[in-house]
């Protein structure tokens, strides 16, 4: 996730994390492990489609995040928008309703994804909207990136397929979700270094492009590009290395991928929104 630019300080953690007051950390705790503990005793199935239908809520997530940054979370309810308190919400909201869908006896997988694709809708909107009362509403570039990432991560999918088609194979939908996932936030924060004129608040990809900049190839395609590299790099192995870990343990495999999926795709959807609400700096 992205910032305006600034002096940046090497640390273990991004900056703008923000602790909520402990009336919402006990609410998110007791909510939280409450979900957890359904899901323990309950058991639904943790197939590959019903982690994939977990995509939308990603980005749900995502998009909650950045109606935080542009201030537009009502006051009451804002603590539980900021990081890292928006991971545990989205996690318990999304959780509720799957457990609500199994217990139901629905068509898990469709129906959690089509609820979830509505949560992300909203605050996308919403996000948009306050970069259309300010002025500042520029979706051309992060939907040209949006389009790159996509066919960026077609490639390196279709090669990986090529190359080690047993653990693609294993993998199935999630494989792809997690080389479009990191594809998409490499490709959107080079895309706001490079083009946009932001700043990285996370200290591991901001030291990745600090040493992009002092290469001989920074003037002529940017700091971004080496980024993309990194985290290509990181999908294509832990496709490679996922496979055998889904056929052995299909729950906690599945489980993980979707995890490493978020890591990518939920960054790369907040940085695309906030940049089109924004605009260039």
């Amino acid at each position: 996730m992205s910032q305006t630019p600034g002096t940046v300080v090497l640390q273990l953690l991004p900056s703008g994390l923000v602790v909520p007051p402990v009336p919402y950390l006990f609410v998110l705790a007791v909510a939280g492990g409450a979900v957890v503990g359904l899901v323990y005793s309950r058991r639904p199935p943790v197939t590959q489609r019903v982690v994939a239908a977990f995509a939308p809520w990603m980005v749900a997530g995502a998009a909650l995040h950045a109606l935080y940054q542009r201030e537009a979370v009502p006051a009451v309810v804002a603590p539980l928008a900021g990081a890292p308190a928006v991971y545990v919400t989205t996690f318990t909201i999304a959780g509720g309703v799957w457990l609500a869908l199994s217990l139901a006896g629905s068509e898990v997988p469709a129906r959690l994804a089509v609820a979830g694709a509505v949560a992300a809708l909203i605050p996308s909107g919403l996000v948009l909207r306050t970069g259309v009362t300010a002025g500042t509403f520029s979706p051309v570039i992060p939907l040209a990136a949006l389009v790159v990432a996509v066919l960026l991560a077609g490639l390196v999918y279709a090669a990986m397929a090529r190359v080690r088609p047993t653990p693609v194979d294993r993998a199935g939908l999630l494989g792809v979700l997690v080389v479009f996932g990191h594809t998409l936030d490499g490709v959107s924060t080079a895309v706001g270094v490079d083009l946009l004129g932001t700043g990285e608040r996370s200290p591991l990809p901001r030291a990745i492009m600090d040493l992009a900049r002092e290469l001989p190839t920074a003037p002529l395609i940017g700091e971004g590009w080496l980024f993309v590299l990194v985290k290509l790099s990181v999908a294509v192995v832990v496709l490679d290395l996922f496979g055998d870990f889904v056929e052995d343990d299909p729950v906690w495999g599945n489980t993980a991928l979707g995890v490493v999926a978020a890591v990518g795709l939920g960054p790369g959807a907040h940085n695309l929104l906030l940049f089109a609400a924004v605009g260039p700096v």
